[in-house]
């Protein structure tokens, strides 16, 4: 599939702001950046939280919480369904959304681990880049 029109924006802006990074600041700070995004967004387990939250784990389900001792160290973003529930309430409240309508969320498949997750992500070939749920574009009436 060919990039189309906000795609090709994006690109057009993200190779010019390249350009400025090692035109102004050498090609060193360019490379610090990737190098910064790879190893904030790669492996580690706290990074498992982007894979958790919207990637296909069970048949039919879009979205994923993840209840677990990461949250302490990440203001809550695990609680992903409350969040997306409730997006103006703050995250150190998202436990409280939780057990306050259990009824809610206690049914809801979730992850206790975000290593897990990305173990699972790497080694379960169900669990791949395209194994996320996509709701169909719809076209306005006139």
């Amino acid at each position: 599939m060919a990039p189309q029109g906000l795609e090709i924006l994006n690109m057009v802006v993200q190779f010019s702001a390249d350009y400025v990074v090692v035109h102004f600041w050498g090609v060193k700070s360019l490379v610090f950046m990737l190098a910064s995004t790879i190893l904030g967004a790669g492996l580690h387990p706290m990074a498992g939280h982007f894979i958790a939250e919207h990637y296909m784990f069970e048949k039919g389900c879009e979205t994923y919480s993840y209840y677990g001792p990461g949250n302490y160290l990440t203001f809550n973003v695990g609680y992903h369904n409350e969040h997306h529930d409730f997006p103006s309430i703050p995250g150190s409240r998202l436990p409280l959304v939780k057990q306050i309508a259990p009824e809610f969320y206690d049914h809801l498949p979730y992850h206790t681990s975000w290593t897990k997750v990305i173990w699972d992500f790497i080694t379960d070939p169900r669990i791949c880049p395209f194994a996320r749920i996509k709701r169909p574009n719809l076209k306005k009436t006139e």
